[in-house]
């Protein structure tokens, strides 16, 4: 009775990293639509490169924490 329990608690923590993930993506597109805009003013293709990259790079990095959060939950739910 209880692994059913836990596992579906594990099941709701995986939708929510899911979930957050689908918002830090939606972050990065935005960010990305900003840059596109000022790419038609005054600043250099080189520079929206390279905030480009580095916004991908925050997305990376935050995607990896949610990934790791959810991981360390999974396992702190199912060893208790």
């Amino acid at each position: 009775p209880y692994t059913t329990l836990f596992r579906s608690l594990v099941k709701e923590v995986k939708k929510k990293g899911e979930a957050a993930k689908v918002a830090i993506r939606n972050i990065r597109r935005d960010a990305n639509d900003m840059l596109k805009k000022l790419g038609k003013t005054d600043v250099s293709e080189d520079e929206i490169a390279e905030l480009e990259d580095s916004v991908q790079k925050m997305t990376d990095k935050f995607i990896k924490k949610v990934d790791e959060a959810v991981e360390v939950k999974s396992k702190e739910i199912l060893t208790v």
